[in-house]
């Protein structure tokens, strides 16, 4: 089709927002997942109501899918939208807020009625006044009725008919953003072949109806273009975080040698990692969905101790739950993974919602001297390579590894560039395979402080593991004193050992400066456009993101004292600025907090970095 008027840009933002019915996070993915093909860099952000099934047409029950595709690689999701599309006006009313100035609003007129607006907590019958909508570019098809007009010949019911208006809107914006229909069409018949090819028609033919709405009725004065990124040469796919994690575990341990073992118990926003392994029976992946969190991680480290390599999944009620059984797994040093993708709490909080207040729970809670490893993933794609991190050090060193995810990145997407495995470094777990001469003593120990390895079943390598102390030599249980400080020491000095086996921490932009922002974990997008925009206007601001976090790395003191200021930002009330404050007490720190349930915005970032550069 001949186009005039095509603007081209460098980035924009659209958000998709309807009731949780309304198939939102589909229809976000297909955009999405078809400008990554056209070799956009994209970032997403799916944004579940924290209710199972609020009641519909209310704010409460609004889902919404955020994608950012641009003409480079995506570092966040965007804070404001340059184009919204609400499917009803709970959804027009729950995201006024993040409409950009001049905005492109895309509602379904035939949801504007008394009885959906009253719902929506509107007082008027005009929701574009009472919204001040009247500078933005509003266009309200009836996309509902239009819907129905392209299926009434379909055979199918109305209830599967209306189902079919998100296609609809997609359609729309397929046009009004130059995308092609052919990736979204195919994952649709891919999607219905043997369930039902019918409703693969219906949707497509919906998506052409919206597509040809938008083409033929000149509603939209321009359309618009937004250029491939300059992406790495390699192959890529769109991956989320816990899709990546899950992967990147089962990489760690083919490189291992070892059967993947996850023992977990369904959790929010978790879950997907225990559904992807439970896929890979082709790589000899065994799952086992336990009947409760204190089951699961039980089941992991009698997996571990048969000699698999072991995980468990959770969010952090159940990282709670696992605590006791977390302390057993230090007792008997097997290596362990616990994967904790952090969400809004305490209790049930907000279990679709992101936050990073697990920390201190991950650093500490178990009872007595009890330390582990822990990390943190940064981005949708970098989960794979913390996942694998964390299993080469839990299998190393034979320590529990806990790695913080958080449900941002963990449900959201960007374009991951696969890697090649050759690349990835052999795990080498210091397995006994043969009893040496004197006989086996399995708490004698290697240059990382790591105990052997001996799994059940050998001649000559039989031993006790469990809870009780042990000896420090024998593994026999022992009540003496002195052997009990010498076990808590060596514990203790195992995990801070791993410091000789993770890389120096890194500063993006001047090596020293007025200002340096410090982030951990899932952070990184949001802190690093924020930073970067700043260091473009010239100002003295550097980022310190960290990923390893007990032990830190050895560079950290010599990095802050570097800078004048430090501002410690993370979606909590400052855990991790605690946590500096006890290992560098000579430094002050600014901290910039937030418990919302959603990421920064690099907008507010900007706000508190100009503040602290000019006091």
């Amino acid at each position: 089709m001949d186009r005039t008027n095509v603007r081209e840009l460098q980035d924009v933002v659209i958000r998709f927002s309807g009731d949780s019915g309304d198939g939102m996070q589909l229809t976000g993915t297909l955009f999405s997942d078809t400008s990554a093909l056209l070799g956009n860099g994209i970032s997403t952000f799916p944004d579940y109501p924290a209710e199972i099934r609020a009641p519909q047409g209310t704010v409460a029950g609004v889902s919404g899918f955020q994608v950012h595709f641009a003409n480079r690689p995506g570092l966040n999701p965007g804070d404001y939208c340059d184009v919204l599309v609400a499917m009803n006006p709970a959804a027009l009313k729950a995201n006024r807020k993040w409409l950009k100035r001049g905005a492109t609003v895309i509602i379904d007129g035939d949801s504007i009625t008394e009885e959906h607006l009253k719902k929506a907590g509107f007082a008027t019958l005009d929701p574009l006044a009472e919204l001040k909508l009247d500078e933005y570019n509003v266009v309200i098809p009836d996309i509902t009725t239009m819907t129905r007009e392209a299926l009434k010949d379909s055979g199918l019911d109305n209830k599967a008919i209306v189902k079919c208006k998100n296609m609809f809107a997609l359609g729309i914006c397929f046009y009004l953003f130059n995308r092609p229909e052919d990736y979204a069409k195919r994952y649709l018949d891919t999607k219905f072949a043997k369930k039902n090819p019918a409703i693969a028609e219906a949707n497509k033919r919906a998506m052409d109806a919206g597509y040809n709405f938008a083409a033929n009725t000149h509603q939209f004065a321009n359309t618009y273009n937004v250029p491939p990124a300059h992406l790495e040469k390699g192959t890529y796919r769109t991956i989320s975080g816990n899709v990546a994690t899950a992967w990147g575990l089962c990489a760690a341990a083919e490189k291992a040698g070892l059967p993947l073992f996850c023992g977990s118990y369904p959790i929010t926003p978790a879950t997907v990692i225990l559904e992807e392994l439970a896929k890979r029976k082709d790589l000899g992946v065994k799952t086992v969905q336990a009947e409760d969190e204190i089951a699961g991680i039980c089941t992991a480290i009698g997996a571990a101790f048969a000699g698999n390599f072991a995980v468990t999944t959770t969010s952090g009620p159940g990282l709670s739950l696992k605590s006791e059984a977390l302390g057993l797994a230090v007792m008997t040093e097997l290596p362990l993974v616990v994967v904790d993708v952090q969400r809004g709490g305490p209790s049930t909080g907000l279990p679709t919602k992101t936050e990073q207040s697990d920390l201190v729970q991950a650093l500490y809670g178990r009872n007595g001297e009890c330390p582990v490893v822990v990390m943190a993933a940064s981005t949708p794609s970098d989960c794979f390579h913390f996942a694998f991190e964390a299993g080469r050090i839990a299998m190393e060193h034979m320590t529990p590894v806990i790695l913080l995810t958080d449900g941002f990145i963990a449900n959201g997407s960007e374009p991951w560039r696969i890697p090649s495995m050759k690349d990835y470094p052999t795990i080498v777990p210091p397995i006994v395979d043969k009893a040496p001469e004197g006989g086996f003593m399995p708490y004698v120990r290697n240059e990382k402080l790591a105990r052997g390895w001996a799994f059940p079943g050998k001649v000559g390598l039989e031993h006790r593991v469990g809870g009780l102390e042990k000896d420090s030599v024998k593994g026999s249980i022992s009540h003496d004193p002195a052997n009990h400080q010498k076990m808590v020491n060596t514990r203790a000095a195992k995990v801070a050992k791993v410091v000789e086996d993770i890389p120096d921490q890194t500063v993006l932009g001047p090596q020293e400066g007025e200002l340096l922002v410090v982030g951990w974990g899932g952070t990184r997008g949001n802190l690093q456009s924020a930073v970067m925009q700043l260091q473009e206007e010239g100002k003295s601001v550097s980022l310190c993101h960290f990923n390893y976090i007990n032990p830190l790395p050895r560079n950290v003191r010599e990095i802050f004292a570097r800078f004048k200021r430090i501002v410690v930002c993370e979606l909590n009330e400052g855990q991790f600025a605690g946590y500096l404050r006890q290992h560098f007490q000579e430094f002050h720190y600014d901290q910039y907090n937030k418990c919302e349930g959603l990421p920064f915005t690099v907008v507010e970032l900007k706000e508190k970095f100009y503040t602290l550069l000019a006091e």
